[in-house]
């Protein structure tokens, strides 16, 4: 699998297409999020963005290199963020603009912590397959760190990191007396980080049930499944098609 996982990486049009799949699952994903809370909230504005991430999403087949691609995926991302203001409307968790190393606010805290949880949770699964994490094809693979939990991650992110920070907001679960100043910027404190991640393990364990199989799998079992689809188009058996969320 290795070997094979590397031919993928070194051949420019299979790697080329796998991380324009990443790229449309995580797309596809945010405008799912997006669209809900349009839908939900009666709002104009949210709406335009939608529209405005359709509009960028539809550059994507002219793209042909990985560094235009996560160029694209960066433009929507922070057109996407500019809905977050819209979808939380709380003074004490304004978006402003994403930051990290540091956070240089609270939302910015939350989107890096969610996001490293799940980069964890991915990578654990990773180790359940046959699959090598350094081995990355949206993000370069250097063999010094993985980078195909961050490839995976991309597609999950919008669904199972900023769904549950919109909960944990706008169900009062998290306020700003569970952040602290740290440095140059803003992190969750003890009792934050226990709510949080008590919280993101009992989603893991959330279950939906699959189109495919028929029957009722668990968010975590989710992930490993994304992982059997990505072994089995490395292995030439099937073309790789991203999850993407339904409600």
């Amino acid at each position: 699998m290795i070997l094979k996982q590397a031919e993928v990486y070194l051949n420019p049009e299979r790697r080329i297409n796998l991380a324009r799949k990443f790229v449309e699952g995580a797309i596809s994903n945010i405008l799912k999020v997006v669209d809900y809370y349009a839908r939900r909230k009666g709002s104009n504005q949210i709406e335009n963005i939608c529209t405005n991430i359709t509009a960028l999403a539809s550059t994507l087949p002219n793209q042909s290199t990985t560094e235009s691609l996560m160029a694209i995926e960066g433009n929507i991302r922070d057109t996407y963020y500019s809905a977050f203001d819209e979808i939380i409307e709380d003074e004490d968790f304004k978006f402003e603009s994403r930051t990290r190393r540091p956070p240089k606010n609270r939302m910015n805290a939350l989107i890096s912590f969610g996001n490293s949880l799940l980069y964890t949770t991915v990578l654990s699964e990773i180790y359940k397959t046959h699959l090598d994490p350094r081995i990355g094809f949206l993000h370069t693979t250097n063999f010094r760190r993985f980078t195909l939990n961050l490839d995976v991650a991309e597609v999950f992110k919008p669904i199972f990191v900023d769904r549950m920070i919109f909960s944990l907001i706008n169900k009062g679960e998290l306020k700003k007396n569970h952040f602290e100043k740290k440095m140059d910027g803003v992190v969750l404190n003890e009792e934050g980080m226990k709510i949080f991640s008590k919280e993101f393990e009992e989603r893991l364990h959330k279950t939906i049930t699959h189109k495919k199989i028929g029957k009722p799998i668990s968010n975590r079992r989710l992930i490993r499944l994304e992982l059997y689809k990505l072994e089995k188009y490395i292995m030439g058996e099937e073309d790789y098609k991203p999850f993407v969320w339904e409600w």
